[in-house]
């Protein structure tokens, strides 16, 4: 068989639909670079080898990725009669297994993913490092005393170190773009509600968390999110149609677009690294190549002061209500002591808000949604007319393991927040975005640039990232922990 270790998952599925490898060649070889380089990276928290094993000799689904190997984050994507821990050592510690395959999960097995196990998340994904109290932390292929990013870390890490092709991540704030650019890896947030993320959620952080996958290609991104992009009946919100499959967008001419360059927050906002600056710079030279009108600008209101405490409103107060009904999983109250401190501090100024204050952060949340929308509305209507807008994915380089939680409890929502002045935007008003790993630093870490598009233009992400893949390739880099 062909060595699989640093095929995206499009060639592993054309290996097993033109014969020259089985499914279950694929999923031993997975299994293999598993255990090899695991060990080093603890990407992986939980096997389910056996399970996988089987399936693969099965009649699995006759879908597009028929026979290839996928790891879920540790977080959603249940299985029935299995455990998803949330990165939670009370859950982990009893075992609780789900009662029914959620929506994604069967969307990845009608696919023909064969699911490996589940991957490193911290806990309940509140930050942004993959550094939970209940397991050791994920590792950084590209250095490992460094942080993978989080809350997708063990998932991005898998990936990059060659153990999967591609794997299950979501984004609340982040958390698909931030540990593919510190992973090096390609990381799509779809539109809200591309995804859907039921039964057992509704929305998630007042409608801002949305799942998707992380990659080594744009193809891949583009694929996997054809297959899993489909709503489930009852869904709170609705994402806007897409033309045609995102597949055939890979390839597709670019157009002139008008783009907006902001590489640097405004001073006290966050770190302003100059590898970030680079990188959203280069970015901007490789698509004025492309025939893009390149400018400095971006929308006014994408620092205001609100909207960070706002947003933490509805982080806190959905952090206290998953907190309560995980307590009604397990039958008993969660102490303080099994939590980590800013999940504490969460759970606490949740239970105090009173539900007038939580509606009245959403509705300026909402009308602040508005106000950025501007900037990617057409002139015509009143708008500021720009197609895309280009920025650093996050603030500096990844960071050494540690680095966030060093100072104490106090300090770390404060280096949090330095390090992420990018993401959690478009969560909130349900944009797609995407991170590419066009850039390294001196030493070798990975730096992604964050590109972003209408509500519903994931088509417009995928054809100027898969023309930048193919102006600044990637493909050939590997990092040193790798499997």
């Amino acid at each position: 068989m062909t060595d699989a270790t640093w095929l995206d998952a499009t060639a592993s599925a054309d290996l097993v639909r033109r014969g020259e490898a089985g499914p279950a060649e694929l999923v031993d070889a997975a299994i293999a670079r598993i255990e090899q380089a695991n060990p080093q990276l603890n990407a992986v928290i939980r096997d389910r080898f056996d399970a996988a094993r089987a399936e693969a000799g099965s009649d699995l689904p006759d879908g597009p990725f028929r026979g290839v190997p996928l790891l879920l984050k540790d977080m959603g994507a249940h299985m029935a009669g299995e455990e998803t821990g949330y990165g939670l050592a009370p859950l982990q510690q009893a075992g609780v297994r789900w009662r029914r395959d959620s929506h994604l999960a069967t969307a990845f097995r009608r696919a023909g993913f064969v699911v490996l196990g589940r991957t490193n998340v911290p806990e309940l994904g509140t930050t942004v490092t993959t550094e939970p109290a209940a397991n050791a932390p994920a590792r950084n292929p590209w250095d490992p005393t460094r942080s993978t990013g989080g809350s997708s870390g063990g998932s991005a890490a898998a990936v990059a170190a060659g153990m999967v092709p591609v794997a299950h991540a979501s984004d609340g704030g982040g958390s698909i773009r931030i540990p593919a650019s510190e992973c090096g890896l390609v990381g799509l947030k779809p539109t809200r509600a591309r995804v859907s993320q039921g039964p057992d959620v509704g929305e998630g952080w007042a409608g801002a968390t949305i799942d998707g996958v992380v990659t080594r290609t744009v193809r891949d991104a583009a694929a996997v999110l054809d297959v899993i992009g489909r709503p489930m009946p009852g869904d709170p919100y609705a994402a806007p149609p897409l033309p045609r499959p995102l597949r055939e967008e890979v390839g597709a001419p670019v157009g002139r677009l008008r783009v907006g360059l902001l590489a640097s927050p405004p001073e006290g906002r966050g770190l302003d690294d100059p590898d970030c600056r680079a990188a959203v710079a280069a970015a901007g030279r490789l698509l004025e190549d492309l025939g893009c009108t390149v400018e400095d600008a971006g929308p006014a209101a994408f620092f205001d002061d609100q909207f960070q405490r706002d947003f933490n409103a509805t982080i806190a107060a959905d952090t206290a209500r998953t907190l309560a009904d995980f307590e009604r999983v397990l039958g008993r109250e969660i102490a303080d002591d099994e939590l980590e401190p800013r999940n504490v501090h969460y759970r606490t100024s949740g239970n105090r808000m009173t539900a007038t204050e939580y509606l009245a952060a959403r509705a300026r949340l909402g009308s602040w949604s508005r106000r950025m929308a501007a900037f990617w509305t057409p002139e015509d209507d009143g708008g500021e007319g720009f197609d895309l807008l280009v920025t650093p994915t996050v603030a500096a380089p990844p960071p050494e393991l540690g680095w966030f939680t060093a100072a104490g409890p106090r300090e770390e929502g404060r280096r949090i927040g330095s390090f992420i002045p990018w993401t959690a935007q478009f969560n909130v008003t349900g944009q797609p975005a995407v991170s590419l790993p066009l850039h390294t630093t001196d030493a070798g870490l990975p730096v992604g640039v964050q590109l972003a598009a209408a509500v519903g233009r994931e088509d417009l992400l995928v054809r100027v990232a898969a023309a930048l893949e193919e102006a600044a390739p990637w493909a050939g880099r590997r990092p040193g922990g790798h499997a």
